[in-house]
């Protein structure tokens, strides 16, 4: 496997922090050094009424999180290859947002490349 994928919902995160842009910015930079991550990167955006959507790129992947502070939600990716661990990133997001739960989907990524299997016979047609 080349790398991680880390799919979360975080559910029930007191709203304040959920539209808190500054916070939200400042807690996934300090997700992604936690782990081990360089940052190359980062974007927000604030929407109105509410809501928060961001991305930290790492020379290892990305970290992104997308927030309905109204349902006490937060769509949390988190990928990275090599020696950055995306369960660190998430860890360190939980202890800072406090979800009353969690639900996550985690995908192995970059499989290694082997000329017969049937994607890369498809591709090659």
């Amino acid at each position: 496997m080349l790398g991680l994928h880390i799919i979360a919902e975080f559910y029930g995160v007191d709203p304040k922090l959920l539209d808190d842009e500054k916070f939200l910015r400042r807690t996934l930079i300090e997700a992604a050094k936690y782990a081990g991550a360089r940052v190359i990167g980062e974007t927000f955006h604030k929407f109105s009424p509410h809501g928060v959507t961001g991305v930290v790129a790492i020379a290892e992947s990305h970290i992104s999180i997308h927030t309905r502070p109204e349902f006490g939600y937060a769509a949390i990716d988190a990928f990275s290859c090599y020696s950055v661990h995306p369960r660190k990133i998430m860890e360190y997001l939980v202890k800072k947002l406090k979800p009353k739960r969690v639900v996550e989907v985690v995908m192995p990524r970059g499989e290694p490349f082997v000329e017969e299997s049937p994607a890369a016979v498809a591709l090659e047609e």
